[in-house]
């Protein structure tokens, strides 16, 4: 049987021979300046990095050895030194030409790899985006007997390698020199090296300098000691000022020792829209990784930025962002956590502190409400809306009105704000964001509240009904005012309110506007598509104009008897009780309005001449 079973042909020996990529070093560096790296100036924090992490690994094995990084800059060279773990030839055969390859997964320094900030690899390739040439010398603490050793390369995928007398080099360590390629001299002088070193590297845990100039500050300004809390509050203001450019409302400690995170978020001084992604500071071990962490928190708290330093969160290959990972989604939730936790202690034990926040930031506060049941009850009697009686939290509104009643924009209750109020309605303009759907959770976390949408209906049972015999009498004036406006998909109806100085109120709703939109579609459409728009006529109630009846002008114009000049002045009190609403205007809308006012002033520049007769 098995000699039945057919054999995989065998391919020619040389067909399986293995082939070796070869890499175009130019182009490579072409595509990290131009697509992995947003700036030149990452080559520094390369060199920091590469120079950290060898000091950590020689920590590892030698804890009291020093650790010291020192940068010295001139005329378009730079030198790099530091008191790490060194290199050996072989080594630098193995490590410094292998792109891809990095020294903390070489053996010996798999144990300490946890406090490196590398894991990519990259390494030296990053300095050719500013230099055509760097030279490295090295000595190896790990084999004292070893010679120091020197590595050349140039930017064509070039380098030699040589071994030097032990003179060159007596201490171990790692010595980087760069030669500035044409146009990046700038990128190597001493003031941008600093500026640079200190932007990276100032809460790195070694002795860094640049010259003469100390590059660290530790400890960093979360983890020092103040006289009390005052002082803390002005020194963390200060740094926000520094590093962000602006003084902020507070400071919030950002501290999660699971997750190896110290810093703190500063509450920014004015608002900003929610959609605008706040970035981030984000340091490494110490090094600043990115300036623009934008997913480091939640969605809704939009209105801090943020610096802190974490050992747990990793980075992508570019080492300018955070990787999106189950760590990375805890630690947003945690911050959140500390946010939320310094809102509730600010409405526990400093209400004008939160007055002066929610002035600000309500809206962000009002975010996070809708979807925590906890913060709506903390918050509640602290978010202010807009209502009839004035600026009011939800708790308080409540509390003077047994039902909560609430528009969905703000059109509807521009509409009926006014009117309402004089009425004893309350009502909460729910058209803000969020807003409406606060209102609607009122129930939850206030039990017995009764809350309900507001429409045309409401407002006219509020109104007061005239007397059958007056509104019989003005039988004749309602008719023609019904006639004008029912082109335009609107009733007339007379009522007596308050205010008197409010002549006529426009009311209707949106399943009335939506019927509107489609019976306008419907006259403009063609046969075909004014048969399918027809099927879909509602039973939505049409809007309505209110006239007062209490109003001294409504009064007069009742008893005209020119149906012409009764079509008139109805069209100037609907034109007018669309502007009093606020209300966008149709074309039909916009026209009415032009025809009225023409046609009043007709009326009013009239002379009853023998020639014209009367009018």
């Amino acid at each position: 049987m098995d000699s039945q079973i057919p054999q995989p042909s065998q391919a020619p020996q040389s067909s399986q021979s293995p082939h070796t990529f070869q890499v175009d070093l130019r182009g490579l560096v072409d595509l990290l300046s131009h697509h992995l790296y947003s700036s030149p100036k990452v080559y520094l924090r390369e060199l920091l990095q590469n120079a950290v992490d060898a000091i950590t690994a020689r920590r590892a094995e030698q804890p009291d050895s020093p650790a010291l990084v020192r940068l010295f800059a001139e005329d378009g060279t730079l030198r790099v030194e530091d008191s790490g773990i060194g290199l050996t030839e072989e080594d630098v055969h193995s490590l410094l030409a292998t792109i891809g390859r990095s020294s903390k997964r070489a053996d010996g320094l798999e144990s300490a790899r946890s406090g490196f900030l590398g894991q990519f690899g990259i390494g030296l390739l990053a300095c050719f985006v500013v230099a055509e040439r760097v030279r490295v010398v090295s000595r190896s603490a790990r084999t004292p007997d070893a010679p120091p050793v020197e590595w050349t390369a140039t930017d064509d995928g070039s380098y030699r390698v040589r071994t030097l007398p032990p003179e060159a080099r007596t201490e171990p360590g790692t010595t980087v020199y760069l030669e500035a390629r044409p146009g990046a001299a700038d990128w190597l002088a001493e003031e941008r090296v600093l500026s640079l070193a200190r932007d990276f590297g100032s809460l790195l845990p070694y002795d860094v300098r640049v010259g003469d100039e100390t590059v660290t500050e530790l400890p960093a300004p979360w983890d020092r000691s103040y006289p009390g809390p005052a002082a803390r509050r002005v020194a963390l203001a200060r740094h926000c000022h520094d590093l962000f450019g602006f003084t902020p409302l507070d400071s919030i400690e950002l501290n999660v020792p699971l997750a190896g995170i110290r810093g703190v978020a500063y509450v920014l001084p004015s608002a900003v829209s929610p959609a605008q992604r706040a970035g981030h500071r984000v340091h490494l071990k110490g090094m600043l990784l990115t300036e623009r962490a934008e997913q480091l928190l939640p969605d809704w708290a939009f209105f801090v930025r943020c610096v802190l330093d974490t050992d747990s969160l990793r980075p992508t290959a570019s080492r300018e962002s955070l990787y999106e990972d189950e760590t990375l989604a805890g630690v947003r939730e945690a911050l959140g956590e500390r946010i939320r936790a310094w809102l509730t202690g600010l409405a526990a034990g400093d209400p004008e502190r939160l007055g002066a926040f929610l002035a600000v930031h309500h809206l962000g506060v009002k975010s996070l409400a809708r979807h925590d049941g906890e913060m709506l009850r903390t918050m509640l009697p602290w978010l202010p809306f807009e209502t009839t009686d004035g600026r009011l939290s939800l708790e308080e509104f409540a509390q003077r009105h047994p039902v909560v009643h609430f528009t969905r924009t703000v059109e509807e209750y521009r509409q009926v704000a006014q009117i309402a109020s004089a009425q004893g309605v309350g009502v909460v303009n729910g058209g803000y964001t969020y807003d409406t759907e606060l209102v609607e959770a009122l129930p939850s976390v206030r039990p017995g509240t009764v809350v309900a949408e507001l429409d045309a209906d409401t407002v006219t049972a509020h109104l007061d009904a005239v007397d059958p015999a007056v509104e019989l009498a003005l039988s004749a004036f309602l008719g023609a005012a019904r006639a004008r406006l029912d082109p335009l998909g609107c009733d007339v109806v007379l009522r007596a309110f308050h205010p008197l100085s409010v002549p006529a109120l426009h009311l209707d709703d949106r399943a009335a506007r939506h019927e509107q939109a489609r019976a306008d579609a419907e006259e403009q459409a063609d046969d075909l598509w004014a048969g399918i728009l027809g099927s879909l006529r509602g039973s939505a109630p049409r809007a309505r104009l209110v006239l007062n009846h209490l109003n001294p002008l409504i009064r007069r114009i009742g008893s005209l008897d020119d149906p012409e000049l009764i079509g008139t002045a109805t069209e100037s009190l609907y034109g007018q009780a669309l502007l009093m609403a606020q209300r966008p205007l149709r074309p039909a809308d916009s026209a009415l309005l032009n025809r009225a006012f023409m046609g009043l002033l007709e009326w009013a520049t009239h002379n009853d001449s023998p020639e014209e007769g009367p009018r």
